[in-house]
């Protein structure tokens, strides 16, 4: 059994629809749960316009009783409150008024053009309601399942802001400080200097009719070691990450540990040294590339440093899980680019849609999902079981190899 989800639905659509697939029976599961998932995507500084509409909530439709998973596919429903005013555009019938809010002026650093050249449409807007960043909603709630199960099983995902614009965190940060002050951030940043002069940031680039993008990192903690697998290509647990969180809309680069600084530094301060001491011992505590947060259980085998983000060749080693990732600015400006209408060939200004000045917090909140998903997947793979039961006794049968090796 393996955890996997499928998503459909356009931006302005009837609504958008999640099927997630390989969830054991007996995982507890209520919508207000995953309700609190998407109210934390819709949150940030930086957000517009759409977010004063929308108010998103799932419904279950399947896949859960009284509470608890069935062992079936779940099946999860975002409306969008919008739809009232796009239905006659957006309509799946031959009613649909076509010949309404028709684009032709593709934006520059969306899928616009090349997704028009490659279906042969004429009218953008089928390619920008389904490649628009709206369809994340969908993510978040089939990674709220994920993240359900990952907390039944004693492990937590943690995401914040590292860098807006210019300005990002200049000094090492412990992992309470990400538990406690990046919730309550405007910006999900766990330094409350950098934070104001990310806002700041984003104050500007309002005014001046532009974007900003950033830096956001996800913490996965309490992993076992040997999820994942050196074996094939397309098991390596880094490879499934990286091209997960690509995956999100304006993704530009994704690392794991000190990623490309590895390039700059000698082979004696990249790898961690190994250590062993019966029972384990207290680790550094931090949440840089380079430091271990000091929250796995007591164990024989340990590292001082982090240096790897908690993965070595394509498995996982017992050390907390690093992910970061670049998200480039939104590519849609009040301030338009110039572009090329696909009929007349004229130089146009581009098309505009309701949009973002900064989305890095909330696609902070998208990455948390994607490895929650990911990590889903391998410990599906790794532990098997179709309950909740059967899994949480197949771990803790490892843990207990684990202990005597």
């Amino acid at each position: 059994m393996s955890f996997r989800f499928l998503t459909a639905g356009e931006s302005h659509g009837r609504e958008l629809t999640v099927i997630v697939d390989g969830v054991p029976a007996g995982l507890p599961l209520e919508a207000g749960y995953i309700n609190e998932q998407l109210a934390r995507r819709q949150a940030g500084y930086g957000r517009g316009g759409r977010m004063a509409i929308e108010r998103d909530e799932v419904r279950i439709t399947a896949g859960v009783r009284g509470g608890l998973t069935l062992g079936s596919p779940v099946s999860l429903v975002i409306a969008n409150r919008d739809w009232a005013n796009w239905e006659a555009v957006m309509a799946p019938g031959p009613e649909a008024a076509l010949d309404q809010r028709v684009v032709t002026r593709p934006r520059p650093g969306h899928a616009d053009l090349s997704g028009g050249m490659k279906y042969g449409h004429r009218d953008l807007r089928n390619v920008l309601e389904r490649s628009s960043a709206r369809e994340t909603a969908a993510r978040v709630a089939a990674g709220a399942v994920a993240r359900r199960l990952l907390e039944e099983l004693g492990m937590e995902i943690l995401g914040h802001v590292l860098q807006i614009g210019p300005v990002r965190v200049e000094r090492d940060l412990t992992l309470d400080q990400v538990r406690q002050e990046a919730p309550a951030s405007p910006v999900f940043c766990a330094d409350p200097t950098a934070a104001a002069g990310m806002m700041r940031a984003i104050d500007a680039a309002r005014e001046d009719g532009d974007t900003l993008g950033g830096i956001f990192a996800v913490l996965a903690l309490g992993l076992p070691p040997g999820l994942g697998s050196y074996s094939q290509w397309d098991r390596r647990l880094d490879g499934l990450l990286a091209q997960a969180v690509m995956s999100i809309p304006a993704i530009k680069g994704v690392e794991i540990g000190l990623g490309m600084g590895v390039a700059a530094v000698p082979g004696s301060r990249v790898h961690d040294e190994i250590f062993y001491s019966h029972g384990g011992e207290g680790a550094p505590t931090g949440v840089g590339p380079g430091r271990c947060a000091g929250t796995c259980p007591a164990r024989n085998f340990h590292r001082h440093t982090n240096r790897a983000g908690g993965l070595e060749g394509g498995v996982t080693n017992g050390e907390p899980l690093v992910v970061r990732a670049a998200m480039k600015p939104i590519p849609t400006l009040r301030r338009p680019l110039w572009s090329v209408d696909i009929e007349s060939k004229e130089a146009v200004e581009a098309a505009f849609e309701r949009s973002d000045v900064c989305a890095v917090p909330a696609a902070s909140v998208v990455g948390e999902a994607m490895v929650a998903v990911v990590l889903a997947a391998a410990l599906s793979e790794k532990f098997g079981g179709d309950s909740l039961a059967e899994i949480r006794q197949n771990l803790a049968a490892y843990r207990e190899r684990l202990d005597a090796y």
